[in-house]
């Protein structure tokens, strides 16, 4: 897929030529023209990528192609982070760089011009006949015939997922009054089809409608072939070859008038996109009672746009137990129950599939053709990555999601493949970092992270990102990545020079593909001091670090000019020491692992990073105390213009500024400690916070607190932790911060203020330590958005909870934790109505709450 790396390196070279024009002032026009001639390119590869697979030649031309692209931006990069950082150069100094630059970009250029003659030397056209060579039959050809467009069902291919055959049961059935759209959900491989093809045939369903359709739309979607079907299956008198002499909206006028009077069930499988559906739809009579139209796609949005109003059905992944049951069917037929030898190497094999039933029956169709000694199956076993991904059923039927990525939405999947197996990687983590990488489009007025957010939605409704685990109020929290899709993200990755992965083992020399790759991710330890990431170096944008400790971490990234991420470097060690050297980085992640109480100073080199957007410094501590660290920042953190997010997490940071600069763009700042910066004003000229979460407070903080956050008029999530027996001053007035929607007070309040004066927007609130009066917590059952409460350790210490008629009219989540002395909860008729859960932690004394909220509680 060169068109990928081509259309990234196209994009980087157009927003260089505009934002870096003064640094680029000499080699402008070089650069200009070379864009433009690798544009040329990119709009023939289009065409060109997916023929590829059986072409030799064109594979080769193509691979030449990517390589020349990587290359032209390797000498542009190169010369504007040299030119960044010499901006003193003297004037001979300069002209000599400007024609080195010069001769590089011309070389490249040439390479271009070349590649372009050899396409016409070689014959290749790029037509569809060139993709053809012998026999071989195209990738979504080949999906055709493995797909069956009989709705018919091998027995085998079935496991009885009970759940899911009865949602759809359900939304099949029910006699609207018109026509409704049942949609089925999922990655490839989930089984998507076989559950639609087992409702098809269900005796229930066969009785329930008088005409049936079932039909295998694809990417390759033609309305003329589907109408045409369509037709022949509902009435089998219609001849075929009559139906070819009609237009298409005479068809549509047809099928309409078939379907008219009837209750119909038709079955579109495998759809794409909206516009299939915006095609297809005025054939279907919306006025027929009980008449369904049912969708399978990997699409959530397209589900969602045929019919909102019907809740998408999505199938879960198999169990272990039940992936083992359909490879035995597939591995052993005519057996009914698997020796135990081969069991165990079985079990294996289905975790490595993930319950994907694709790869499940692609692996057991494979066994069924070899001996079914252990032996045998162990060397399946050692190459199942490769059996399963290079298989070419499960990787033609992963890689068309993929193919069908835009190439923004393709860096953001292949970036994912750096995490190690089985991660749950943090959202808030994943957007910084595809920020800094610039793999996204602007879309109007959008904040970069807000355009961030909108991929990662986008790759989750497209099934291609599992999510992990979500807020308390139902938002994303962490993401997953199937195994299977894991492997294609690292296999593309690795074709396009995008990533390599170093799992820590025993090392071996990279080759030169290798080491031009942009991203390298080291998971584990290793015994060599990273001596071997030298080759690397004139090449790599991002370096992360993964499980790995400090003790023998000494490599000195000096030489690595265009890094913009260095990610989980241990503290202290003498590689941070050197951090100042990568003027072009834009995430830093630093990592300190402590047994005891530790305050740490980071560099002062770090002054250096102009374009540093991410700083954050994490703690993996060994023991719980409230604050087991100091992170000093340096005097020079001022000088970070560019800085978005200053990320403390799990300790306290110490804050030092110059009175007379600002963080303008400074969006998150977390842990940091109380203190002169904040009586200075500094707080308040950083107007473009939105989480803000400040410790260590001391009641004479307080003030200047509130008047500094007046000013933070985007601020959303604002957390206020005072020191232990420290007492928030009353009255407190938060009622102009229109946008905040979490706040998080943690110190003794007695009194809270009155509903009037919360945020008019508050939607989640929690209090620790704030040895609330008993009237108090009355006033919190009249805020009208509230839908979370958390009252926590010492918050509220009486024996009775009460809430009174009509209190906590939104409210969607109570949270008790360690309220110790508290024994009843009291909850009048009409209070708490939209209630979905109570939680109760370590709440020795309560015996009673109310019986209608028994069902919903958990207790841990």
């Amino acid at each position: 897929m060169a068109e990928f790396a081509v259309s990234t390196v196209v994009e980087k070279l157009t927003s260089w030529i505009t934002e870096e024009a003064l640094l680029l002032e000499g080699v402008g026009d070089k650069v200009e023209q070379l864009r433009d001639e690798l544009r040329w390119m990119q709009s023939f590869l289009k065409d060109v990528d997916a023929k590829q697979e059986k072409n030799e030649r064109l594979r080769i031309w193509v691979s030449q192609i990517r390589e020349v692209a990587l290359d032209a931006e390797d000498v542009v990069e190169t010369y504007i982070a040299e030119a960044a950082s010499h901006s003193s150069w003297n004037i001979p100094a300069k002209l000599i760089n400007l024609h080195q630059a010069g001769k590089k970009i011309e070389k490249i250029r040439s390479r271009v011009q070349n590649i372009s003659r050899q396409k016409e030397h070689f014959g290749i056209t790029g037509t569809a006949q060139e993709g053809r060579e012998g026999t071989s039959a195209s990738p979504n050809e080949r999906l055709r015939w493995w797909r069956q467009t009989s709705p018919n069902i091998e027995e085998d291919d079935l496991v009885d997922l009970v759940e899911d055959t009865k949602a759809s049961l359900t939304q099949l059935s029910s006699m609207d009054p018109c026509r409704r759209v049942v949609s089925i959900v999922g990655m490839g491989g989930l089984g998507k089809t076989t559950l639609a093809k087992k409702l098809y045939n269900h005796c229930d369903i066969t009785k329930q409608f008088d005409c049936k359709a079932f039909v295998y739309v694809s990417k390759d979607y033609r309305r003329r072939d589907t109408l045409q079907r369509i037709i022949v299956a509902v009435s089998p008198d219609c001849n075929m070859e009559d139906l070819k002499k009609l237009e298409e909206e005479a068809l549509i006028s047809k099928l309409h008038e078939l379907l008219k009077d009837r209750r119909y069930l038709v079955v579109l499988d495998d759809i794409w996109e909206k516009e299939v559906w915006d095609s297809m739809q005025s054939a279907f009579p919306s006025a027929e009672m009980g008449s369904k139209v049912m969708l399978t796609t990997r699409n959530k949005e397209v589900a969602l746009y045929a019919d909102a109003r019907s809740e998408p059905i999505e199938p879960r992944f198999l169990t272990q137990d039940e992936s083992l049951e359909l490879f035995r069917k597939k591995a052993l037929p005519g057996m009914d129950h698997m020796p135990c030898d081969l069991e165990k190497l079985g079990r294996e094999m289905m975790a490595k599939c993930g319950g994907l039933p694709l790869a499940v029956v692609v692996l057991g169709g494979l066994l069924s053709t070899k001996r079914k000694t252990a032996e045998e199956w162990r060397s399946v076993l050692q190459n199942i990555t490769w059996r399963l991904i290079d298989e070419d059923r499960v990787s033609a039927v992963l890689a068309l999601s993929y193919n069908d990525l835009s190439f923004y939405l393709k860096s953001c999947f292949l970036h994912l493949g750096l995490f190690p197996e089985d991660s749950s990687i943090s959202k808030t983590k994943m957007i910084h970092l595809w920020v800094v990488e610039r793999f996204l489009p602007q879309q109007g007025e959008e904040t970069a992270e807000g355009v961030a957010e909108n991929c990662l939605n986008e790759l989750i409704n497209r099934c291609m990102v599992q999510v992990g685990t979500l807020t308390s109020l139902g938002r994303v929290k962490t993401i997953r990545m199937h195994d299977l899709l894991r492997d294609l993200s690292i296999s593309k990755g690795k074709e396009e020079s995008f990533l390599e992965i170093n799992s820590g083992q025993e090392i071996e020399s990279p080759t030169s593909q290798h080491t031009k790759c942009r991203r390298l991710a080291i998971h584990g330890e290793h015994d060599d001091p990273y001596v071997f990431l030298n080759p690397y170096a004139p090449y790599l944008r991002s370096l992360q670090f993964f499980n790995i400790g400090y003790s023998k971490f000494g490599f000195i990234f000096k030489d690595f000019k265009l890094l913009m991420v260095l990610d989980g470097v241990p503290m202290p060690s003498q590689a941070l020491s050197a951090v100042g050297n990568l003027i072009q980085l834009r995430y830093l992640g630093v990592l300190i692992r402590t047994k005891k109480f530790k305050k740490v100073t980071l560099p002062e080199s770090i002054g250096k990073l102009k374009n540093l957007q991410t700083l954050k410094v994490d703690y993996h501590v060994s023991f719980s105390v409230r604050f087991v660290c100091w992170c000093c920042i340096p005097n020079v953190i001022w000088k970070l213009k560019n800085l978005r997010h200053l990320l403390l997490v799990h300790g306290a940071g110490v804050m030092n500024f110059r009175l007379n600069n600002t963080l303008n763009n400074l969006r998150t700042l977390t842990n940091v400690g109380a203190g002169r910066w904040i009586e200075d004003g500094r707080l308040a000229s950083m107007t473009g916070l939105r989480r803000l979460k400040i410790v260590l407070l001391e009641k004479g903080h307080l003030k200047s607190v509130l008047s500094s956050i007046e000013r933070l008029h985007c601020l959303e999530s604002l957390s206020l932790e005072f020191l232990v027996n420290q007492v928030f001053p009353t009255p407190i007035s938060l009622s102009h911060f229109e946008h905040l929607h979490k706040l998080h007070l943690d110190g003794v309040i007695k009194r809270l203020p009155e509903p009037h004066e919360f945020p008019p927007n508050l939607i989640k609130f929690s209090l620790l330590n704030s040895d609330l009066e008993e009237d108090s917590i009355v006033k919190l059952q009249w805020l009208p958005n509230l839908k979370m409460l958390l009252l926590g350790y010492n918050s509220y210490n009486w024996t009775k909870l009460v809430c009174y008629s009509q209190g906590f009219p939104q409210l969607h989540i109570l949270h008790l934790l360690s309220l110790e002395y508290l024994e009843e909860l009291i909850v009048e008729e009409g209070a708490m109505m939209k209630l979905k859960n109570l939680k109760i932690s370590r709440c020795p004394s309560l015996r009673k709450i109310p019986e209608r909220f028994k069902l919903l509680t958990t207790y841990s």
